[in-house]
């Protein structure tokens, strides 16, 4: 029996090691491809650079030059930052809220932000980007709010249960003392959410760094992030610079990689605490 279970504990482990290689392979060959020379790249896109093909940090530089990556990267980060921000904020708060207040109105909503995460974004993209500019929000400001209406529905569903998992007497406690709601929520309630609210930053922040369409559609070229800057260098007739786009994406998914790889350890414990305690 035990010689069963350990023949299928490799084969599992053989799986995930060929499903490792098999997604890390994409990335290799953007990395290897970017550099490379913008002619050999459509030639050979799975050959490593020779001394033929090799250019060095050519194709970074021009990349640089010609997307304006400096200033795009600046548009992202402000809008990550502050969309997650926001996200985790709120969302814990609305969470807590529907979790703790037993009522039809608070279990309407509940249902209304879960409803939303089935709705494709193709359905409501053009009405959305129209209300946006009719409500001045088509600015790297105005798309925070944007976002926080798209990231609550997921939130909101993981938050929920993983508060339904706290003890009401560690509250009940905080009331006794002399705390309010939101002294409540901040002082006691928060610091438990730690692990949940790490999940929902990491997951929320690699959609939103790496999010195209939204914000073409809402700031267009105006306000570049680095995937519109990214877009940008496919040109037309035949003046693609392959080169400089392969390391701008480099360039580009390095942060999300740091972020994701410094926080990982959270994300499956909170997401198995988001679903299972619900």
């Amino acid at each position: 029996m035990k010689t069963r279970r350990d023949t299928a504990d490799w084969i599992i482990f053989g799986g995930m090691i060929i499903l490792t290689i098999l997604f890390l392979i994409p990335i290799l060959i953007v990395l290897m491809n970017s550099f490379k020379g913008r002619f050999f790249i459509a030639d050979a896109p799975f050959e490593f650079p020779t001394s033929a093909t090799f250019v060095g940090l050519k194709n970074y530089g021009s990349g640089l030059e010609k997307t304006g990556f400096i200033p795009a990267f600046g548009y992202s980060l402000f809008i990550t930052v502050f969309s997650v921000g926001a996200i985790v904020l709120f969302t814990s708060m609305t969470a807590w809220a529907i979790t703790r207040i037993k009522s039809k109105f608070s279990s309407a909503v509940y249902f209304l932000l879960v409803f939303s995460m089935i709705v494709p974004f193709q359905m409501v993209m053009f009405t959305m980007s129209k209300m946006a500019n009719m409500t001045h929000l088509d600015n790297p400001i105005g798309i925070i709010f944007i976002y926080l209406g798209f990231g609550a529905g997921l939130s909101v569903f993981v938050y929920s249960g993983f508060i339904k998992g706290i003890p009401r007497e560690i509250e009940e406690a905080a009331l006794i003392d002399g705390c309010n709601p939101l002294q409540t929520f901040f002082l006691v309630v928060f610091p438990i959410l730690k692990p949940i609210s790490i999940t929902v930053a990491i997951l929320n922040a690699m959609w939103i760094w790496n999010d195209y369409l939204l914000p073409y559609l809402v700031i267009g070229s105006n306000y570049k992030t680095i995937p519109i800057a990214v877009q940008y260098l496919q040109g037309g007739y035949g003046s693609r610079d392959m080169g400089a786009m392969m390391a701008m994406l480099v360039l580009a998914i390095i942060p999300i990689v740091i972020f994701y790889l410094t926080l990982q350890k959270y994300i499956i414990k909170g997401v198995v605490a988001g679903a299972v305690k619900g």
